[in-house]
């Protein structure tokens, strides 16, 4: 069978390809991708640490915002919680098992049989699962939708500004990148809302399978709220000269740097998102921006209620380190932001 490089190699002698593909086939290709094959190990002895990964604290308080959520609509029969990049069902366990009892559906938008299969076998009966976000749009009719981490991972486009015009990256068959003509229309359209201040060589990715995701959610029938917990920035911080070779990165081993064109396959991709553009199709698609902010900030309001009802007791000493290790600046607190989108029925 065919390896990765080689499947690469067999598309790219055809001509350079969008970076974008490229990317998709090294995270995705069923067989050779870094996700495809079926949940990758994640935290100490992985290639990167995640808010899960940092311990259950991180679920109850989304479990706690799920209960709110519900209540706020007064509790009806068919709410649901709908989580998508469940990976392999670490978080939904967490959530579950904070729920205390309380008979709330639980989701997951999985189109990978193999990591069904690892979530089925952590969760059991206590979920259930659905392909694509298409099948929402016939219910449920309530809801709170929750990911962690899933729009840095899709496939980018990389542009770079020539001082006149703004041109795609695309991939050779040595595995380099050349510059060339926008691919496709829509990324022609969202070109034409960059800066063209910009000093030539500026380098940076656009995210469209982020807007489609955005608008696939949008067409949800449900009624309810919007969690999004990732890597990302405004679009000031984005267009920043300090960042000026863009934000896509390669992590293997709790080591990270730009060399995005290495060992493809066999670590992880990953690009900060551009909250403010994602918050702009959101708008456009009426969904209602409720809260954005740091993740320690975010996290730490949610968790006031919780705290406040311990009346003075002090955490015990794991979940100390969990709730600082999502929260505080020099960790998770900084580096991750949340928005919270509120959504009308369909």
């Amino acid at each position: 069978m065919s390896s990765l490089p080689q499947i690469l190699r067999d598309q790219l002698s055809a001509g350079p390809l969008p970076f974008a593909r490229v990317m998709e086939l090294a995270l995705y290709h069923p067989e050779h991708g870094y996700y495809g094959a079926g949940p990758r190990r994640i935290g100490r002895k992985g290639d990167f640490f995640t808010s899960v990964s940092v311990g259950p604290l991180f679920g109850k308080l989304l479990a706690m915002q799920a209960i709110q959520e519900w209540q706020a609509l007064g509790e009806p029969e068919d709410f649901t919680i709908i989580e998508q990049g469940a990976h392999d069902g670490q978080l939904a366990e967490d959530v579950l098992s904070a729920l205390e009892g309380r008979p709330l559906r639980y989701l997951i938008v999985e189109p990978n049989p193999r990591y069904r299969e690892a979530q089925a076998k952590r969760l059991g009966d206590r979920a259930q699962w659905i392909e694509s976000l298409t099948a929402l749009q016939s219910g449920p009719k309530h809801a709170f939708f929750l990911c962690n981490e899933l729009p840095d991972a899709f496939p980018v486009h990389r542009l770079r500004w020539n001082g006149q015009r703004w041109e795609e990256l695309y991939v050779t068959e040595a595995f380099q990148f050349v510059p060339g003509d926008l691919s496709c229309a829509e990324l022609a359209e969202e070109a034409k809302q960059l800066p063209q201040d910009l000093a030539p060589g500026h380098t940076l990715e656009i995210n469209l399978a982020m807007l489609a995701w955005i608008r696939d959610l949008a067409r949800a029938a449900f009624r309810g709220a919007i969690f999004i917990a990732d890597y990302g920035l405004d679009a000031e911080e984005f267009f920043a000269d300090p960042r000026a070779s863009g934000t896509i990165r390669r992590y293997k081993q709790h080591q990270m740097d730009d060399r995005v064109l290495e060992d493809l396959g066999e670590c992880d991709l990953t690009t900060h998102i551009n909250f403010t553009r994602l918050i702009e199709e959101a708008s456009r698609h009426d969904l209602v921006q409720r809260d954005y902010d740091l993740q320690g900030r975010l996290l730490g309001r949610l968790a006031m209620p919780w705290l406040k009802s311990l009346e003075g007791q002090p955490l015990d000493a794991a979940t100390m380190r969990q709730f600082n290790s999502l929260t505080h600046p020099a960790f998770m607190g900084r580096s991750f932001r949340c928005l919270i989108l509120e959504k009308s029925a369909r």
